[in-house]
């Protein structure tokens, strides 16, 4: 059976160009062939600030949401973060995504296709590896990287190039061995 492949949408604003770039990569990701694909945006999450009164170790929710939630990770065996970068850092809404779970996240692997301007959303990137590290989630180097990601954007969908699909199919036969690799953790 194939490995259920998350592409989860990190931006929840206004305006966001997140939805075009994970339509983008989960058209790679569907003809890449060997994952399941489930396409997870964060704004219809819609996740409060975290408000469980347990810690998430515990697995003791006591809100729908975050059960939906827990539901969501736990049957994904892999995950793409689709995100932009939001003052060098990590968007609130997929900080705080992270951490209302911790036991669903656990040896499971995850890529980004990072997005932005000069720097292609990859300090985003550096930033969020360190939350996933703290989940037992293993953060790929792989990725897709896509600056001035404005200048390639043509009717609300991402204009692909060369380099942008190399670089899918590179992160998505990576992500493939890891998550087979880790696949005996997970039980």
């Amino acid at each position: 059976m194939a490995p259920n492949l998350g592409i989860v949408i990190a931006s929840t604003r206004p305006g966001r160009v997140g939805p075009s770039v994970a339509r983008w990569f989960e058209e790679r990701a569907r003809a890449h062939g060997k994952f399941g694909v489930r396409l997870v945006d964060l704004l219809e999450v819609n996740l409060p600030v975290y408000d469980e009164p347990r810690h998430p170790r515990l697995a003791q929710y006591e809100h729908a949401h975050t059960r939906a939630w827990s539901e969501i990770v736990k049957a994904l065996d892999a995950f793409a973060f689709v995100t932009p970068e939001y003052n060098y850092g990590t968007p609130p809404a997929l900080l705080n995504a992270l951490d209302y779970l911790f036991q669903e996240w656990a040896y499971k692997p995850a890529m980004f296709v990072s997005y932005g301007g000069v720097s292609g959303g990859l300090r985003s990137v550096q930033m969020t590896k360190l939350s996933l590290t703290a989940l037992r989630v293993m953060p790929l180097p792989e990725a897709v990287a896509i600056p001035f990601v404005a200048s390639q954007l043509e009717g609300g969908a991402l204009r692909s190039s060369e380099a942008l699909e190399r670089s899918a199919q590179t992160a998505l036969e990576e992500l493939h061995r890891w998550t087979e690799a880790l696949r005996p953790l997970r039980g």
